[in-house]
């Protein structure tokens, strides 16, 4: 039965624009799947830690060579990528802070992307020396930006790194199919954001209810969806 891994990283509760996203997409989700399991991670009202010294030592020490101290350090990152690889499909909430991402979901990326587990090195490989090992996975990522005009061709598109971001770490673990929806205009409001929410619903609730494609089947992204 289908898998999904179900994120929010707003640190706002109620007045959250991706929370609402989020949660629309997931009940529709359930409606298709009625017998799917859905994981739920709230890393924007129970941040993550950051990476620490301990954190990378133990990282980058062979398993079997590893302290209890060091498997202690792991301990939240192999949780956090043991719901990656379960997942069939990630619907991950992102507000748009200054250009990019918040600090929690970096916090999120940074112990996920992990050499062993979501990506292997092999420095003898000088023209292709990292792995993904993250595969079938079809991710999500539903975005609140408080300007417009920031996907491709928008007046903004040069400010925005977070898409750009979130393209290239998810590709570099495997996550290829990576579909971005955005809603935008928070600052403005008024209808240009009432808008801006009801077509990435509609969007949301499209994307919900296709036909899920089965793990292996998943084409790299030529696109993005905005």
């Amino acid at each position: 039965m289908p898998h999904l891994l179900h994120i929010d990283s707003s640190p706002r509760s109620d007045r959250s624009h991706t929370r609402g996203l989020t949660a629309d997409f997931v009940q529709r989700w359930q409606v298709k799947h009625p017998n799917s399991t859905v994981t739920y991670r709230d890393i924007g009202q129970s941040p993550l830690p950051h990476v620490t010294e301990e954190w990378i030592a133990a990282a980058f020490t062979p398993p079997n060579e590893r302290s209890q101290a060091m498997q202690d350090a792991l301990r939240l990152s192999n949780e956090l990528i043991d719901e990656l690889l379960l997942a069939d499909v990630i619907v991950a909430g992102i507000p748009f802070y200054n250009f990019g991402m918040p600090s929690g979901f970096k916090a999120y990326i940074d112990q996920i992307v992990r050499i062993g587990r979501t990506f292997l090195f092999n420095p003898d490989n000088t023209e292709s020396p990292y792995t993904p090992l993250v595969h079938g996975k079809r991710m999500i990522a539903v975005i609140s930006r408080g300007d417009g005009g920031y996907s491709p061709g928008g007046r903004n598109e040069k400010n925005n790194h977070l898409d750009p971001h979130l393209q290239t770490v998810f590709r570099f673990i495997g996550v290829n199919n990576l579909q971005i929806v955005a809603a935008e205009n928070d600052e403005h409001g008024g209808a240009a954001l009432v808008d801006s929410l009801e077509s990435a619903r509609r969007e949301l609730l499209r994307l919900a209810t296709e036909d899920q494609p089965q793990r292996g089947d998943l084409a790299p992204l030529t696109g993005t969806r905005t």
